[in-house]
């Protein structure tokens, strides 16, 4: 089965364009017109091993916060539609990833239960032309789309680059595990429930 998922979202605010693929080698074609953002969802698809392309467009004019949470939301919507049923994953992931002096722990659920849990704080308001508390709106419309609970905590840091940047790393980790095929489950759906 392969397990991929193509997204188009228009509003008058933002129009974007998404292609993810769960089983791939990292491999990312990202423009969002946030360069930072962009940044960030390159490592995501690199660490965790996802091809993804996105193209969006928004009202950057006004400021960031639009296009942020609607990557976010199509990228969420991206990961439920190529999950599918979730016969046969693991469902569970954590990591926990150093960049320099931050540290950055990331655990999920794949449990069809949205929810997020953020207790990063970031030194800095910016970075680049990025709001730090963007990185917070674009991973609750991720967690809330993709119906997953998503924790990210930073134990350690000083430079708003580094957290942020060990934030999504860590979340990439833990969400290549939650997806990744467990041998000894064959094709059973990972609850004592029978659905997720």
């Amino acid at each position: 089965m392969t397990r991929t998922a193509t997204i188009a979202r228009a509003t008058s605010e933002t129009k974007i364009e998404l292609t993810l693929g769960l089983d791939g080698t990292g491999l990312s074609d990202i423009q969002t017109g946030i360069g930072f953002l962009d940044h960030m969802l390159t490592a995501l698809a690199r660490h965790g091993l996802f091809d993804l392309t996105i193209r969006a467009e928004g009202d950057l004019h006004i400021d960031n916060h639009h296009t942020t949470e609607d990557v976010g939301i199509v990228l969420g919507q991206a990961f439920a539609k190529a999950l599918g049923d979730k016969r046969g994953i693991r469902r569970f992931g954590q990591a926990l990833v150093p960049m320099d002096e931050a540290l950055a722990e990331a655990a999920v659920d794949l449990s069809g239960r949205a929810h997020l849990a953020w207790g990063v704080a970031f030194p800095r308001d910016k970075v680049g032309t990025m709001d730090a508390e963007l990185f917070e709106e674009f991973f609750r419309a991720f967690a809330g789309n993709a119906l997953m609970t998503l924790h990210i905590t930073a134990r350690a840091g000083t430079n708003t680059h580094h957290i942020a940047e060990a934030c999504f790393k860590a979340a990439a980790r833990a969400l290549r595990m939650a997806t990744e095929a467990d041998p000894r489950a064959g094709t059973a759906i990972p609850s004592t429930k029978g659905s997720l």
